[in-house]
């Protein structure tokens, strides 16, 4: 299927479809949406090894302490090791990072519906962690406020994240961008957002 960003009120959202491995809704996220008012009361989980977790008390990161005056490139995709996200859709960011930071790019980050130790071993493994921060949103409390979630249960995967990206200014949304099937980096690749800085 092909990914099709469609207008709606001046607003960026994606047509609603049934694909191959989940079920499309209309995201609550648009264009113009304070992003932290949208997920209120939500955190996020910096990516650590379970001892660095054990340490910080298992330490939350507050939306706001992620966007507030600052310029952020953020990447949410279904989930840690698997095929398209480890092989198509981070390393395009890992390798533009430099052109991101050129823009005034505060933070590139990546989120997924997955604990933050499987994000810091999966990051590690991508040797992305110098270039890309990632988090993890371990019950999907981010992606059900934005209502950025698909089902992937036909490929055992259960609740996980759209394959999306966005730019955010101090919180507001000013592009967002997500795919019509999990398995497409047509639309949420770091060359359409760096193109939409």
């Amino acid at each position: 299927m092909a990914s099709a960003v469609v207008n709606r009120g001046g607003c960026r959202i994606m047509k609603s479809v049934s694909a191959v491995l989940g079920t499309r809704f209309y995201a609550k996220v648009a264009t113009g949406t304070d992003i932290v008012s949208a997920a209120p009361n939500v955190s996020l989980q910096k990516a650590r090894t379970w001892d660095e977790g054990l340490a910080s008390k298992f330490s939350t990161t507050p939306l706001k302490d992620i966007f507030k005056d600052k310029k952020v490139v953020i990447f949410g995709l279904p989930g840690a090791y698997t095929g398209v996200c480890s092989n198509k859709h981070v390393p395009p960011y890992k390798e533009n990072i430099d052109k991101f930071k050129a823009k005034g790019i505060d933070s590139v980050i990546c989120v997924a519906i997955n604990d933050p130790y499987t994000m810091n071993a999966w990051a590690e493994k991508l040797q992305a962690k110098e270039a890309i921060e990632f988090y993890g949103d371990f019950d999907g409390s981010f992606h059900k406020s934005l209502e950025l979630v698909t089902d992937l249960s036909g490929a055992l995967l259960g609740t996980r994240s759209e394959r999306w990206s966005a730019y955010v200014v101090d919180g507001k949304v000013k592009a967002l961008n997500v795919e019509e099937a999990p398995s497409d980096v047509k639309v949420s690749g770091a060359d359409t957002i760096l193109g939409q800085i």
